[in-house]
């Protein structure tokens, strides 16, 4: 699944090029996770003013109005002048005087829809519930420590939750958690002020290195001009079952939490 860096990497691939297009028409094929909520006809006209993000959701800033764009497992965008006819698996089309946006999806759980304003139902739903942005100013360690010793949970499940601080997938979260040296099976609650502040500072380092690297290419990403990424190939521990641990040499394990595949080694995250 397309992760804050994937998404952050995919909007700055085409948010200059498509601000200050006109739209001329809009295409949806078959039903997304959601309903557009507006009649395509409705934003014909209408200009992108930006494109901004807002966890995994990019947001195309109208002049009137906000696409909230989600990609759901297995969904990328493509932005360019001219592009081939549509396949089976391209469900929105954005046609503007810059060029075409199409989102290609064929597990369909992505989504497209629209709001008249970011107060709206419809995007306090959808964005409401999200936590502080990890890349931004707001995610303050103090804070993100009080939050913790909220949480009973294991500390990986609640990084994926998303509500404290947003864009923590599962590569990240692995890749985080190593570099703060906190094993994932650990209870957030028992995660002391200096080791919170370790593991906040590795966010903000993962998260920024994902993103230079392009984010993470496992088996379909592309950013919108066609580009892979390559953080996988730097990872310490995720996707390294059985490898030695880039820090120590034992091997790295792995273990499943909430249905995903967890890594770490056991050496240099001891608690």
């Amino acid at each position: 699944m397309p992760e804050l860096p994937e998404v952050e990497v995919t909007r700055r691939s085409f948010a200059d090029r498509i601000a200050g297009a006109s739209i001329l028409h809009l295409r949806m094929g078959k039903a997304l996770r959601w309903p557009l909520g507006c009649e395509t006809a409705a934003l014909h006209g209408r200009t992108v003013v930006s494109v901004s993000r807002r966890g995994k959701y990019l947001l195309l800033n109208l002049d009137r109005g906000h696409l909230l764009v989600h990609l759901g497992m297995s969904g990328s965008l493509q932005f360019a002048v001219t592009l081939p006819p549509p396949g089976v698996h391209d469900h929105f089309e954005l046609l503007t005087t810059r060029g075409s946006l199409r989102l290609h999806d064929p597990r369909r759980f992505g989504a497209v829809v629209y709001a008249d304003a970011l107060n709206d139902a419809v995007a306090v739903k959808l964005l409401g519930g999200l936590g502080v942005e990890p890349l931004e100013g707001g995610f303050d360690p103090l804070a993100f420590h009080r939050a913790l010793q909220l949480r009973r949970s294991v500390i990986k499940q609640v990084l994926l939750c998303g509500d404290i601080v947003v864009g923590v997938g599962n590569i990240y979260a692995s890749e985080a958690l190593f570099m703060a040296g906190i094993r994932p099976t650990m209870r957030a609650d028992r995660i002391s002020k200096p080791r919170a502040a370790r593991l906040h500072a590795a966010i903000v380092e993962v998260l920024t290195r994902a993103v230079a690297l392009g984010g993470s290419t496992l088996r379909d990403f592309s950013n919108a001009e066609g580009r892979s990424g390559y953080f996988q190939l730097d990872a310490m521990v995720y996707g390294r079952e059985g490898q030695p641990c880039r820090a120590c040499g034992r091997p790295v394990k792995a273990i499943r939490q909430g249905q995903r595949s967890t890594f770490f080694c056991t050496s240099c995250q001891k608690s």
